[in-house]
């Protein structure tokens, strides 16, 4: 009986001694911007309907505890769409892979290094969007400013350093897809 009392109270002590003696909760961890999730239900979409509309908010965040919790349910942002005024005058970085397992890896190390920080040239990123399709799965990483040639290389060669592909990647100008369908990349790392 002697020595449960005299570790009884070694317990409190112990846990005393571990916890921070500010007082003070713990602050979250606040991201350099917002981000948010969308879904693009592609098979539910109608014949001539225009592009986005299937677009749905899941999910908007600007801390790493709301990153990794599960309540999904608050919206605002930038929406993966040409005529979203942050988009318009942008691009993507495109790649694709047959395999899923692929891209839900390189969909976790592209979400890691956008809201890790790990672009120089963060500022001119929208987002990236993952396209599920049948035959082959696209990953595209949409930036604001197509034409600053510079920012677009040094966020693509990053992009294909973090996704760990050794293909070829391409950009492509939102504007020509906007001409035309079938359209050729203007930057390739």
């Amino acid at each position: 009986m002697a020595s449960e009392a005299a570790e009884e109270a070694n317990v409190p002590a112990a846990a005393a001694a571990e916890a921070p003696t500010t007082g003070t909760e713990k602050q979250p961890h606040k991201l350099e911007r917002k981000w948010t999730f969308w879904f693009d239900s592609q098979s539910k979409a109608k014949q001539g309907a225009a592009w986005g509309s299937s677009l749905r908010k899941v999910y908007t965040f600007d801390t790493v505890e709301e990153f990794w919790c599960s309540n999904m349910f608050q919206f605002a942002g930038i929406e993966p769409k040409w005529e979203d005024p942050e988009c318009a005058n942008g691009g993507k970085w495109s790649v694709t892979s047959n395999r899923k397992a692929n891209l839900e890896n390189m969909w976790l190390e592209s979400l890691m290094a956008l809201i890790g920080e790990q672009f120089d040239e963060a500022d001119e990123i929208c987002g990236v969007v993952a396209s599920v399709r049948q035959r082959q799965d696209k990953l595209a990483l949409w930036t604001k400013t197509a034409t600053n040639e510079a920012a677009q290389m040094g966020i693509g060669r990053k992009w294909k350093e973090i996704i760990d592909i050794n293909d070829k990647i391409t950009y492509s100008f939102h504007d020509d897809f906007r001409r035309e369908r079938s359209v050729k990349g203007r930057y390739n790392v």
